[in-house]
């Protein structure tokens, strides 16, 4: 597969190329690496394009997983306590996870365990691969992406999507880099405020 267009949000790319540059060639050749022809697998059950052959999503995230585990990129979890009050999230929220769940208890709430979990993690930098429902995109950039960089974890991350000649040959209800990069730029330019670089890839 190949990289077809990129945007950087928030200098995520020029960060990259700073303190990571390794890393950036490592994401290319990762998706280079990638033969799309091997994961065009699907046999179409709609009407109007039965027995069409269309690209496997779930084939085509296991043939990723794979090559990022190899290259020594691994699933990362951030923890964090949450409860129904405005004024004791804020509070809590840069506060360790056992100081939230303690300052929650100790202001009469109770403390609910949640977390946000990225699929590639590696020396401070996320790299998030997206081929289900467009709305999982929105979630990644501005809730998963975010945690991990308001958490500390990371300092950038990474967005890989379909491009539209890519995502037009998946199941439908796939989000696709142009849809996506117009939903981002629609925020305007500090939204949302974490340092990414969102990568279209096509075969």
């Amino acid at each position: 597969m190949r990289i077809v267009q990129y945007y950087s949000h928030l200098n995520g790319l020029e960060y990259l190329l700073v303190h990571h540059a390794a890393l950036w060639a490592e994401i290319q050749s990762i998706i280079g690496s990638i033969d799309a022809s091997q994961h065009r697998t699907k046999i179409s059950q709609e009407k109007r394009t039965l027995g069409n052959a269309f690209y496997s999503p779930l084939a085509m995230n296991r043939a990723y997983k794979n090559a990022f585990a190899a290259m020594g990129w691994s699933e990362q979890r951030t923890s964090y306590w949450v409860t129904d009050d405005v004024q004791l999230i804020r509070k809590t929220l840069p506060l360790p996870q056992a100081q939230q769940k303690q300052d929650i208890i100790e202001a009469g709430k109770t403390p609910i365990a949640s977390y946000n979990q990225t699929d590639f993690v590696k020396n401070r930098v996320a790299v998030e691969l997206q081929f289900g429902k467009y709305s999982f995109v929105a979630y990644d950039l501005f809730v998963k992406h975010m945690a991990f960089y308001v958490g500390n974890v990371i300092d950038v991350g990474v967005e890989i999507l379909p491009m539209k000649e890519l995502q037009q040959y998946m199941s439908s209800g796939v989000g696709y880099y142009e849809g996506e990069l117009y939903n981002v730029i629609r925020q305007g330019r500090g939204v949302p405020a974490v340092p990414l670089v969102i990568i279209g890839i096509a075969p």
